[in-house]
């Protein structure tokens, strides 16, 4: 009895668990349950658990204009991780970028995004770090970043002047009316636990995203800047470069296995779909489709839209390779993407009318052909399929050639490539891709 009272005592004081009635326990796993799903949902584990690595351990590498940000230790270890932190200090750190000791967090942090999470939510989220989440004692260095921007008092003015406050920005959530319930949960998803406006809306040189929601304007998720060397897509409704031809049914097909018959993932939503949405449910999948869809297509879109052209097709049939290009391309590039550019989809993506291809900016296209890359397995699609790197087989000249007649043919009618292009992003190539664990084909 005095040892249960004692137990007591020091749980009321936070030291240890308390012993919950049954009906108690169950409801604090429902939390758990809930937490863990937040979670799935607002791509934790993509950020902060390296490759074979403890789920969220931290240590990941970011590259960024001012040096290298890894990614903190964010389980419960109360030393190397986040185990002292209130709850109160948890949705601080989420929401307005503020750490446990006071000083600021670098916006590769969400927080402007996570600043639109309910408190059901922040709460469920701060539950499941704290009791489902396995303490890890490995510290993180953060040693990366170049001077002065390795100091953090510098972004406390920055979230004076781009952080929105959580506090006014749900009360304006709130005002938001929506035409179908699925649309707005989606655009829960989307702007709040998915920052997906993190990576594919455009920033301003000072790095803040200039626009935060579809409220916003147009350049909401209108394609963003390149994020460790690759280059993220509009989600809006261009139809050559962004999801204008996507059905529902495509999006909430590619969130869950990372390929359709118009693409495949690649770069960095390879891990958000590894980690995050291949996990959520069905519905929550389709809300951010049917959300995405009601995004109209930038103001300064060109007009007219993708339509097939077998020109190119018809001239390698007949064996012309006479173009820029389409001797390397038959070479390297047609047993598996075939010569009218229809590739296998859902095995080899589609180059005809892919709007990674067609990107005005070519360093996507490029990097791959240089780098390769891996369309991983998920649950509803087991194979993974890998593409090999070209780095070591094409000079410069040669993937400015071969990317330059994928981006004319089939109607893609994006324009060339040069060689400096190719050098430009061959010198932030990775030394070893992809690692040596992964199937070849």
């Amino acid at each position: 009895m005095k040892r249960n009272i004692a137990r007591c005592l020091l749980a009321v004081a936070g030291l240890v668990a308390p012993i919950l009635p049954a009906s108690g326990a169950r409801a604090q796993d429902d939390v758990v349950a809930r937490g863990e799903y937040v979670a799935i949902a607002s791509d934790c584990g993509a950020c902060h658990t390296v490759p074979g690595g403890a789920p969220f351990a931290g240590g990941l590498a970011f590259h960024l204009p001012t040096g290298t940000l890894y990614a903190p230790n964010i389980t419960p270890d109360p030393k190397a991780g986040i185990g002292q932190y209130s709850e109160a200090e948890f949705a601080r750190a989420l929401q307005k970028g503020i750490r446990r000791d006071g000083s600021s967090l670098y916006p590769a942090m969400p927080y402007p995004s996570y600043a639109r999470m309910t408190d059901e939510d922040m709460h469920a989220l701060y539950v499941y770090f704290m009791r489902g989440v396995k303490p890890v004692a490995t510290p993180i260095v953060q040693d990366g970043m170049t001077w002065p921007l390795s100091m953090r008092w510098p972004l406390t003015i920055w979230r004076w002047l781009f952080a929105p406050d959580p506090q006014a920005l749900r009360q304006a959530m709130a005002a938001r009316q929506f035409p179908d319930p699925l649309v707005a949960r989606g655009s829960y998803l989307v702007e709040g636990p998915g920052h997906c406006g993190a990576c594919h809306t455009p920033r301003a040189i000072t790095m803040q995203e200039k626009a935060l929601t579809a409220q916003d304007g147009p350049l909401y998720l209108s394609g963003g800047d390149a994020v460790d060397g690759w280059r993220p897509v509009s989600l809006r409704g261009e139809d050559r470069t962004g999801l204008g031809r996507w059905s529902e049914q495509d999006i909430t097909r590619f969130l869950a296995t990372g390929r359709m018959p118009l693409g495949a993932a690649f770069g960095g939503m390879t891990d958000a779909i590894g980690h995050g949405t291949q996990h959520m449910s069905d519905e929550d999948r389709l809300a951010i489709a049917r959300y995405l869809k009601t995004l109209s297509p930038t103001a300064h879109t060109v007009a007219g839209g993708w339509t097939y052209d077998p020109a190119a097709s018809q001239a390698l049939h007949a064996g012309d390779v006479s173009a820029r290009g389409a001797r390397l391309y038959v070479d390297s590039c047609a047993a598996c993407h075939r010569t009218d550019g229809h590739g296998y989809p859902t095995t080899f993506p589609p180059l005809a009318g892919n709007p990674v291809v067609m990107d005005p900016v070519p360093d996507s296209l490029i990097r791959i052909v240089l780098e390769g890359n891996t369309l991983r397995a998920t649950r509803q699609a087991p194979s993974a399929f890998v593409m090999p790197g070209f780095a070591a087989r094409m000079d410069d000249g040669a993937v400015a050639d071969t990317v330059t007649f994928i981006r004319a043919a089939w109607g893609n009618g994006a324009p060339g490539v040069t060689a400096a292009d190719v050098g430009r992003v061959r010198r932030t190539l990775s030394p070893a891709h992809p690692p040596a664990s992964l199937p070849m084909n």
